[in-house]
């Protein structure tokens, strides 16, 4: 019978690699989750205000993962036909601890209708939240 159809021996190296593969890729994909789910900072609008023409204020949450993080922000201001009036890029204070209130003015060409937080960035950090 084995003459005629071969041994019933199953190949592992197969098994092995896909098993090795696998592996190296849940790891991958457990590393990306943890990095992106743990920011050195994020931030979220909370209120703005356009007080004249060429003026507009706004406020917003800071949370820095530990309070030596040296973190920047930009703020965006925008008109009614959807232009950028106003960008102001500005460094977070690191001597309020790790969670706090940022309220600043921006400049603008025109009267802004909405001030939107691009969000912030930290050293080692690539997408501003």
């Amino acid at each position: 019978m084995s003459d005629r159809y071969g041994h019933g021996r199953v190949k592992r190296w197969p098994v092995v690699f896909g098993a090795v593969l696998g592996l190296a890729g849940l790891g991958w994909l457990v590393w990306a989750v943890w990095g992106q789910s743990t920011p050195e900072v994020t931030s979220e609008a909370v209120s703005f205000a356009v007080p004249d023409a060429h003026h507009a204020r706004a406020t917003i949450n800071v949370h820095l993962a530990n309070s030596d993080v040296r973190a920047t922000c930009l703020l965006r201001a925008t008109a009614f036909d959807h232009t950028i009036v106003g960008e102001l890029h500005f460094r977070v204070p690191s001597d309020r601890g790790t969670d706090f209130k940022v309220t600043k003015t921006l400049r603008t060409e025109r009267r802004a209708t909405t001030v939107e937080s691009i969000g912030c960035t930290a050293p080692g950090q690539r997408h501003p939240r």
